[in-house]
């Protein structure tokens, strides 16, 4: 199955951090990609993230708008906008 492709807008790049805002439209995925840095997502929308993970597993979560969470580099995965409106994110790298 084909999936249209969320949209990247990078925002900062520089010599501390990477900062990229993602737009999908529902069923939109990034595809699969390892963060090879920490990293920080803020959600500007409700995010109701459908996650594919190595081994086939996958899972879903929400995360509120105007909420954070952060990762270790490592993590492996691709993200899909599993819910029926448009959903946005900004994601800080720490370099």
């Amino acid at each position: 199955m084909t999936r249209p492709q969320a949209t990247a807008e990078k925002l900062i790049d520089d010599e501390r951090v990477r900062v990229t805002r993602f737009d999908f439209v529902p069923g939109a995925e990034t595809g699969w990609h390892r963060h090879d840095l920490d990293y920080v997502i803020t959600a500007l929308t409700e995010c109701r993230m459908l996650l594919e993970e190595p081994g086939g597993e996958t899972r879903e979560v929400i995360v509120p708008a105007g909420t954070v969470y952060r990762r270790d580099s490592g993590v492996e995965h691709n993200v899909i906008n599993g819910g029926d409106s448009p959903m946005s994110f900004v994601e800080t790298e720490l370099k």
